[in-house]
């Protein structure tokens, strides 16, 4: 072989381990996109996540005094001042507004099938009626989602057949 002959192999040898090594280089820069792609996604949906989510340590604390505002409502003696039921119904009802207007809901739990998703069953009660087998009898607590997220799930009474 001449020495022209080996010069001319030597660079074509070269030449092909030089585009091999570009192909892998631009894989990886590829794949290293990627990556960074999907991080800033992932960082704008956390963000966002964050922004929809910032205000459930308040609401989770605000939330009892509402429910126990509910309540004094089931207290209400009869022969009572007329003026005093009202008012508490005014401040439950801006309540309800402030709550709602920080997408806050209350999680509809009467007489419908249980769902484990929203509710907590934390007491049975019997039934003769098979058409009422893991239906809400009863809503003990109420539950509360944010954004559609539960951050307080209801605790309810389940009817249960008896056979």
């Amino acid at each position: 072989m001449t020495e022209e002959n080996k010069k001319g192999e030597s660079t074509s040898a070269k030449a092909t381990e030089d585009k091999d090594r570009l192909i892998d280089l631009e894989h990886k820069y590829k794949l290293a996109l990627a990556d960074y792609q999907n991080l800033l996604k992932q960082v704008a949906k956390e963000r966002v996540e964050l922004a929809l989510y910032a205000n459930e340590a308040m609401i989770l604390e605000i939330i009892p005094v509402y429910d126990n505002l509910k309540l004094t409502l089931d207290h209400y003696p009869e022969n009572g001042d007329k003026n005093w039921l009202i008012g508490f119904q005014h401040i439950i009802q801006q309540f309800k507004k402030v709550l709602a207007d920080n997408s806050v809901e209350e999680i509809v739990t009467t007489y419908i099938k249980f769902d484990h998703n929203l509710m907590e069953a934390v007491e049975t009660v019997e039934t003769d009626d098979e058409k009422k087998d893991d239906i809400v009898a009863k809503e003990l607590k109420p539950g509360y989602k944010l954004h559609n997220k539960v951050i307080i799930p209801a605790r309810v009474a389940v009817y249960k057949f008896k056979n």
